[in-house]
């Protein structure tokens, strides 16, 4: 009589007997790996601080000048006051009354600027406003270039002596008249159809 053996789970295979051992030297290796970075920053912080990454001007919202700012008067129109300093950054429908002009100005080795204008209206008119101190369009064109390392551009400008120079190579260099235009030759194109041919 034939007796029935239960099932029993296969034996594993060389290959997966050797995988496991294999995963845990991988494991191990890279928790040493990530330990060994952290001891070298922790233990040469100058070579980290000497290395960082080139961060873009950041310039945001409505660059307002004095001059801007001397030009409103109170009992200007909306449309006039948008006139002299342009729409405003912040214009909150819980205050309706008061436009907030902002700007902000962010450079890699700088401290930020920031100034502030708000104007105030009633009855669409306007009542007063309050400013920081504000710079003047020269003071404002010189914060831009403050901090930048010049030098690596050469100057644009030519001597007198190098537009002589200039002058004559192309003199030479140019014909004397210019050539007339030749005619195109004739030519004569077959016919798109021939003759009796119907379609």
């Amino acid at each position: 009589m034939l007796q029935h053996t239960p099932d029993c789970a296969p034996l594993p295979t060389p290959g997966l007997r050797l995988r496991r051992p294999l995963q845990v030297i991988c494991v191990l290796a890279a928790l040493a790996a990530l330990s060994a970075c952290s001891s070298v920053t922790s233990r040469m912080p100058g070579i980290t601080s000497l290395v960082s990454p080139y961060k873009i001007d950041i310039l945001q919202g409505n660059v307002v000048t004095r001059e801007q700012a001397a030009a409103l008067q109170t009992g200007m129109t909306r449309e006039q006051v948008r006139d002299i300093l342009g729409s405003p950054l912040l214009a909150s429908v819980f205050h309706a009354d008061r436009w907030d002009y902002v700007f902000t100005f962010r450079r890699q080795g700088q401290s930020p600027q920031q100034r502030r204008l708000t104007a105030f209206f009633k009855a669409d008119v306007l009542e007063k406003f309050e400013a920081d101190e504000l710079p003047t369009e020269a003071e404002f064109v010189a914060s831009l270039d403050a901090g930048r390392k010049f030098g690596k551009v050469p100057p644009l400008q030519a001597t007198e002596a190098q537009l002589k120079t200039f002058d004559e190579r192309n003199k030479t260099t140019a014909p004397a008249t210019p050539a007339a235009p030749t005619a195109a030759p004739a030519t004569s194109y077959p016919p798109l159809e021939t003759p009796g041919s119907t379609r």
